[in-house]
């Protein structure tokens, strides 16, 4: 029966853990989008050399490729979003302009 002996690749469900908690903890801080993102990507993307690989053994290449996917969307709103910060506190430190 096919399918019966199938396992999730661990790594999947770790690198969708993280680019999930990247993209929840990026959303108001932006650093932990750009920490947890690429490493959520290259793992969704081993995860999913390792599915391919496994010629059957292995299930959860949907989940992998959601962190995969996930974890460029977490890498792209934690730059964003520390660029926001960053123009917020240059802004915060120049002051008002002279009169």
């Amino acid at each position: 029966m096919p399918g019966a002996s199938q396992r999730s690749d661990n790594g999947a469900l770790i690198a969708l853990g993280l680019a999930i908690a990247g993209l929840v903890l990026g959303l108001p801080l932006g650093v932990p989008g750009l920490i947890c993102g690429p490493i959520a990507y290259f793992m969704g993307k081993a995860a999913i050399n390792r599915i391919d690989a496994s010629a059957g053994a292995l299930s959860g290449r949907g989940m992998a490729t959601a962190a995969w996917i996930f974890g460029i969307v977490a890498t792209a709103v934690g730059a964003v979003i520390s660029l926001v910060w960053l123009v917020l506190l240059l802004i915060q430190i120049s002051g008002s302009p002279p009169q």
